[in-house]
C-alpha cells in the first residue's frame, strides 16, 4: 500500500493557512486523489473544521491542544479519515500560535511512521501585515517581543517560505517583504503566491511536489520565552444562535461582528492577531474575518442567505485579558444584532490564554 502524503502548512494565526489548504484540497482532488485534511486548535468549535466541511472535505480536528502537544491526538484523527477513505494526501494546519512544528510533529512522523506516511517539504505561510512590521523590529509591531520570537522562529524551521496576499499587496510591499525575508531567512526558497485568487499558486504545488528528506531543520528554541509570547494571547470560541421576527442578512450578522470588534479593540489598544467568524444556516454558510488592527474586516465568504434564525460561531485571538475579550465580542454580537433586529443567544463560550507547551515527543536530531 503506498505511503499517504503528508503535508503541514504552518504560518502565524491569519496568515492564510486554511485558504491556501481549502485550495490545495481542490487542486489534488482535482487530480483524482482523495484528500484528508486535519485542523488543530487550543479550543473547540473551530471555525476553520466547519468551513472545510462545508467544502465538501473529510475532515478530523484535534481540539484542546496542538499537534505538538497530543500528537496521539493527531494520529488518532488520521485513523478516523482512514475509517471512512483512505486519503492519499493528508493536509494538516497547525495552530497558529505554535513553532517547534519539525521537532515535534514532522520528525515524530518520520520516525514512528516511516512506512505510513511520505513527508513534504515543510512551507510557513508569512503573514505580511504582523511580518512587516515584526521583520523590521519595529517598537510597535502590535505583540510583544516574546510573540514575536514566535514568529521569527515559525520561518526559521520551515523548508520553504510562502510569501501570502499577493492580491492584497503593491508590487513595492511584495519586493519589500522578499528582501525582509530573504534577510530573516538566507537562501531559503520563497513561494510569492495569493491562496485567495490562486496567482502563482502552480509553484506552491511544484514545491510541495518534491521528493526528498525534508523537515530537518530544529530549533534552538527557549521554551519559557515561546510560552510567554503564546500566554500573550486571549482566545476565545464561543457559539450562539440568532433569531429575529423578520429575515436578515447572514453575511451582515458575520461582518458587522468582526467590524465592531475591530472597532472596540482599537479603542482598547488590543491588537487582534485573528479574528473569524462563521454563520450557516440550512446548508448554507458565509464568513468573514479580520487579520490586524490595520487591514479592513472582510467578508471572505459570502452566503447570500436571508433568513429569521443562524448558527454563529466566533473565533476571536487578541492581545488581550480573555475576560476583557468575552466581554468585548459579547457587546459586539449584541450591537451588531441590534441593528438588525436580531436577538443572540449564546450557547457555549471557552476563553482563556494558551498554556505551556508540553510536547509528546521532541527530537534533537533530525532523521
Amino acid at each position: 500500500m503506498p505511503a499517504m502524503r503528508f503535508i503541514l502548512i504552518g504560518g502565524f494565526l491569519g496568515a492564510g493557512k486554511t485558504t491556501t489548504i481549502a485550495r490545495l484540497g481542490q487542486a489534488y482532488r482535482e487530480r483524482g486523489l482523495n484528500v484528508g485534511v486535519v485542523t488543530n486548535d487550543q479550543a473547540t468549535d473551530l471555525v476553520d473544521t466547519h468551513a472545510l466541511r462545508a467544502a465538501g472535505f473529510d475532515v478530523g480536528e484535534v481540539a484542546g491542544s496542538c499537534f505538538c502537544c497530543d500528537f496521539n491526538g493527531l494520529a488518532a484523527a488520521i485513523e478516523q479519515l482512514e475509517s471512512h477513505r483512505r486519503p492519499d494526501v493528508i493536509l494538516g494546519e497547525p495552530v497558529g500560535s505554535c513553532t517547534d512544528i519539525v521537532a515535534t510533529v514532522v520528525q515524530p512522523l518520520r520516525r514512528l511512521y516511516q512506512d505510513r506516511f511520505q513527508v513534504a517539504p515543510y512551507g510557513v505561510i508569512l503573514k505580511p501585515s504582523h511580518g512587516r512590521r515584526i521583520l523590521r523590529n519595529e517598537p510597535r509591531s502590535g505583540f510583544s517581543p516574546n510573540a514575536a520570537y514566535i514568529f521569527k522562529k515559525q520561518l526559521e524551521e520551515a523548508d520553504f517560505v510562502i510569501l501570502n496576499r499577493l492580491d492584497e499587496l503593491t508590487s513595492d510591499q511584495v519586493q519589500e517583504l522578499a528582501e525582509l525575508i530573504e534577510a530573516e531567512r538566507p537562501g531559503v526558497p520563497l513561494v510569492r503566491m495569493s491562496a485567495r485568487t490562486g496567482a502563482g499558486f502552480e509553484a506552491l504545488l511544484e514545491i510541495l511536489d518534491l521528493q526528498g528528506c525534508f523537515g530537518r531543520r530544529i530549533l534552538d528554541l527557549d521554551y519559557d520565552v515561546y510560552a510567554e509570547g503564546e500566554a500573550e494571547l486571549g482566545w476565545l470560541n464561543s457559539r450562539l444562535r440568532i433569531t429575529a421576527d423578520a429575515p436578515f442578512s447572514l453575511d451582515q450578522v458575520t461582518l458587522g461582528i468582526v467590524q465592531q470588534l475591530q472597532r472596540s479593540l482599537a479603542t482598547a489598544g488590543a491588537e487582534p492577531a485573528h479574528l473569524k467568524t462563521i454563520g450557516f444556516w440550512d446548508g448554507r454558510h458565509g464568513v468573514a474575518n479580520l487579520v490586524s488592527s490595520d487591514t479592513p474586516a472582510v467578508l471572505s465568504l459570502a452566503s447570500h442567505c436571508h433568513t429569521r434564525e443562524a448558527d454563529v460561531i466566533v473565533n476571536a485571538r487578541v492581545a488581550l485579558d480573555p475576560q476583557l475579550l468575552t466581554q468585548h465580542v459579547q457587546a459586539a454580537v449584541q450591537a451588531t444584532c441590534q441593528s438588525l433586529g436580531a436577538r443572540a443567544e449564546f450557547r457555549q463560550t471557552q476563553s482563556f490564554r494558551p498554556g505551556r507547551p508540553n510536547p509528546t515527543h521532541r527530537f534533537a536530531d533530525a532523521v
